[in-house]
């Protein structure tokens, strides 16, 4: 009864959040409102939300699935020239990540480990998972990427609408099947949501990587998928603002102290970095700037393909590249630092 009303709460706190940020027409409102909402409500009233993995689960399976309806065969194909100038770029972004989050450690008490893996534009599990395999101060690294992940959510989006605001479009996709109550062709959609709980824990970023790529590979081929309904999307979104507020405490922040400044500038200067490189793309390919910009931004999959829905950029596209640039993170990087920093201990 108690975890029920406890549930019912944070419910009512997200919603509160998400509804007053899209009353004032702020970036992704349902994200970022139950977000901070959370945050502030767990922070100040010393209350702990109750918020299950699995209700944050399903909201990330049916975000995965919303996005792999944007795929067609025509993306599946166009993709393929953006790959390699895409993947030098990133390379080119990660060194940038790595050369600036060393050279702060000249005037702060931070080895050059823990401040690489505190500053590297990866998924935040597993770059602590890394760091701590390496013996890095794994805690530091929770606070800095932490401020990274908030510095991310909090500017890229509100600078892209803000700079792009004529090509703003309704990011929700036209219904043209509505459900009936019975309707068989909502059972496809059990397949990528069963796919995604299986393999979330065996892919990385898998439980909506596995669910947007079952998703495509079904809006391709010529089964007839219905479209996620609107009210879904916006619930899932919710689900995940409210499922990232509750892990993130004022005490984490707190904890950085005067560090967390020093990392937040890492931060504006990596976004600051990624536009550029974004904007390099564009010039370099036939991607449209928004697209290009949302596909090398430092930020996390989920708001980048959803901002690049209300800005009218190509969400399969800017899905594609952002996979690719976590898969090139997440694979390469822990090894290739841990070569490194091994090297420089031995010489």
């Amino acid at each position: 009864m108690l975890s029920s009303l406890r549930l019912i709460e944070t419910i009512i706190i997200g919603l509160l959040g998400g509804y007053l940020f899209n009353h004032l027409n702020l970036p992704l409102p349902w994200v970022l409102g139950a977000l901070t909402f959370i945050m502030i409500w767990q922070g100040t009233t010393k209350r702990t939300i109750y918020w299950p993995n699995l209700i944050k689960n399903i909201g990330l399976i049916i975000l995965g699935i919303y996005f792999g309806m944007y795929f067609t065969i025509d993306t599946v194909t166009s993709v393929w020239p953006y790959l390699v100038p895409y993947t030098m770029l990133t390379v080119i972004l990660i060194l940038t990540s790595i050369v600036i989050s060393i050279f702060v450690t000249r005037w702060i008490n931070v080895d050059k480990m823990t401040s690489v893996f505190g500053s590297i534009p990866g998924g935040l599990t597993e770059m602590v998972i890394a760091s701590e395999a390496l013996h890095a101060k794994s805690s530091y690294v929770v606070i800095f990427q932490t401020i990274r992940l908030l510095t991310v959510l909090f500017t890229v989006p509100a600078v892209i609408i803000y700079f792009f605001p004529n090509q703003v479009t309704d990011y929700i996709i036209v219904e043209n099947n509505p459900y009936s109550t019975l309707d068989w062709q909502m059972l496809w959609f059990l397949i990528p949501a069963i796919g995604g709980f299986i393999l979330k824990d065996k892919i990385p970023a898998g439980i909506v990587i596995v669910p947007l790529a079952i998703t495509a590979f079904l809006h391709i081929s010529p089964i007839e998928l219905l479209n996620v309904p609107n009210y879904l999307v916006l619930g899932a979104q919710t689900a995940v603002g409210i499922g990232l507020g509750k892990n993130i405490s004022f005490q984490d922040i707190r904890a950085g102290g005067k560090y967390g400044f020093v990392y937040f500038g890492v931060a504006i200067a990596l976004i600051i970095v990624s536009f550029g490189l974004g904007a390099l793309l564009a010039s370099l390919t036939s991607l449209t700037l928004p697209t290009a910009i949302l596909s090398v931004a430092p930020g996390g999959l989920i708001e980048m393909v959803l901002t690049a829905s209300i800005v009218g950029a190509d969400p399969a596209i800017v899905s594609s590249l952002q996979l690719t640039r976590i898969l090139i993170i997440i694979i390469l990087v822990p090894p290739a630092l841990k070569w490194y920093f091994s090297r420089e201990i031995n010489t």
